[in-house]
């Protein structure tokens, strides 16, 4: 077999750029007859089945000197494949001294109960104050694994639990165990409106056609799959579970509004509508929800299979502080 390899990492984190990953392979024969990308993964085990894909339908891939982007092709012994891809690795950002709220951690993950407000990764005009920044503060290492170790976010505005990978063979079981949707991400939510009861939102979600930061439910979209399921019903408003599917940016809020039950306090999604309040709503009521300026959700659970050992886990996180008191004041 014909293995050469290279490519770096750089040991700090964040500003993003590229470098060149370059392999080339020769098939073995106990790899003859396999798809392009579970060979793939055999012979470069440290990168997720995702990212392989990627690179495969990018045209980054040749076999025998021609490129092909059918990830679903069968090989054949002693065929050469010539993988030359970019890869993005980070720089730079810097280990910042902020508190986080660690819930579990061993060599292979950390759980992380993220308050409302904290950015998860560094971006344009943000970039520091961070996750990131705090994990790399907290724990050095991280600093050789892609963004620090981190697998999936949760916007700004949305608290609750996320699973952070320790190393390098725990992050690629963990980002395909996220691709085969065997980690469960569970939340609750409290929406404007009264819903009749649980139900499942089917509608492709894809970049919004003039507002591009912002996405919305479009047919050219991506498939996404959202289930809820009614908690408590107050006058004018609905404490609900969802849970996900797919993950799309933005899912739980651009699915809620597309049924015409934004979540209290979105500032993008339903924004600027009535605030639902009860006919019979307190002056304490009226001045909370005035003031309630980020999305009510919170991620309340996550269940997944440990990266080692296969252990099934599951993780929880109280509901967050500012949506028990409106969950309070919706009561009384």
């Amino acid at each position: 077999m014909v293995n050469v390899f290279y490519h770096k990492f750089s040991t700090n984190i964040l500003s993003m750029t590229t470098t060149n990953f370059h392999n080339t392979f020769e098939v073995p024969t106990d790899l003859a007859d396999k798809r392009l990308d579970q060979a793939l993964s055999v012979l470069i085990p440290n990168y997720s089945r995702t990212l392989l894909q990627h690179w495969i339908k990018n045209g980054y891939v040749k076999i025998d000197n021609k490129t092909v982007t059918q990830q679903r092709i069968k090989l054949i012994t002693q065929q050469i494949i010539i993988i030359d891809a970019p890869i993005e690795i980070q720089e730079t950002a810097q280990p910042q001294e902020i508190n986080l709220n660690v819930i579990y951690s061993d060599k292979d993950i950390i759980i992380i109960d993220k308050p409302a407000g904290l950015v998860v990764h560094p971006g344009a005009g943000c970039k520091d104050g961070t996750l990131l920044n705090a994990l790399l503060y907290h724990f050095p290492k991280l600093a050789n694994l892609p963004r620090a170790g981190i697998i999936h976010r949760l916007d700004k505005d949305t608290s609750g639990i996320l699973v952070i990978a320790h190393n390098l063979v725990a992050h690629k079981k963990l980002v395909d165990d996220l691709q085969q949707r065997t980690i469960k991400r569970e939340y609750e939510a409290v929406v404007c409106g009264k819903l009749i009861s649980g139900g499942v939102i089917d509608a492709a979600i894809g970049r919004h056609k003039t507002q591009r930061t912002h996405m919305a439910v479009i047919e050219s979209g991506r498939s996404a799959v959202t289930h809820y399921r009614i908690i408590e019903r107050f006058a004018n408003h609905t404490h609900i579970n969802v849970t996900l599917e797919t993950g799309r940016t933005h899912q739980i809020r651009v699915h809620m509004d597309h049924i015409n039950h934004p979540i209290v306090g979105d500032q993008v999604y339903g924004h600027g509508r009535s605030l639902h309040l009860p006919p019979k709503a307190s002056d304490e009521l009226r001045q909370f929800l005035a003031n309630f300026k980020r999305q009510a959700l919170h991620a309340i659970r996550l269940t997944l299979n440990h990266p080692r050992t296969n252990e099934q886990m599951q993780f929880t996180s109280p509901l967050a502080q500012d949506m028990q008191e409106l969950l309070r004041l919706l009561a009384s």
